[in-house]
């Protein structure tokens, strides 16, 4: 039996690389978006994963929503001096049921139209041929 002694440990830093780092890319044959537009197997996973992001934006935006209405909610329950107050005769909960509520609809809307956005450029960035 011919044993060698092991080697000492390297000193400072080693590179490793992927043994495929010189491999060649083959292109494929159809594109992406031509699996969207064939409505492959492909294209249909990407499509619905383009729905399901959309519809978890919805529901977390949606959910935000209910959220901020809940903390009115609760803010009239808990703390019933304020249904005592009044701006130019009118209750302060009537004032942020009527016009609070509006900025804070604005602002979910904006919020969603925004990240709604950004998913549909991604998945674009995914489907265009580059």
């Amino acid at each position: 039996m011919n044993v060698q002694p092991p080697r000492p440990p390297a000193q400072g830093r080693v590179r490793v690389s992927a043994p495929r780092t010189l491999a060649h890319h083959i292109p494929s044959g159809t594109s992406v978006s031509q699996e969207v537009a064939e409505q492959t197997a492909v294209g249909e996973v990407m499509v619905r994963s383009l729905i399901r992001s959309q519809l978890r934006l919805a529901l977390v935006v949606a959910a935000g929503f209910v959220a901020a209405l809940l903390l009115c909610w609760a803010l009239v329950l808990w703390l019933p001096t304020f249904t005592d107050w009044r701006v130019l005769g009118i209750p302060a909960p009537w004032l942020i049921l009527a016009v609070g509520v509006y900025p804070l609809i604005g602002t979910c809307a904006w919020l969603y139209i925004r990240a709604a956005t950004k998913n549909e450029d991604r998945y674009r960035d995914l489907v265009d041929e580059k």
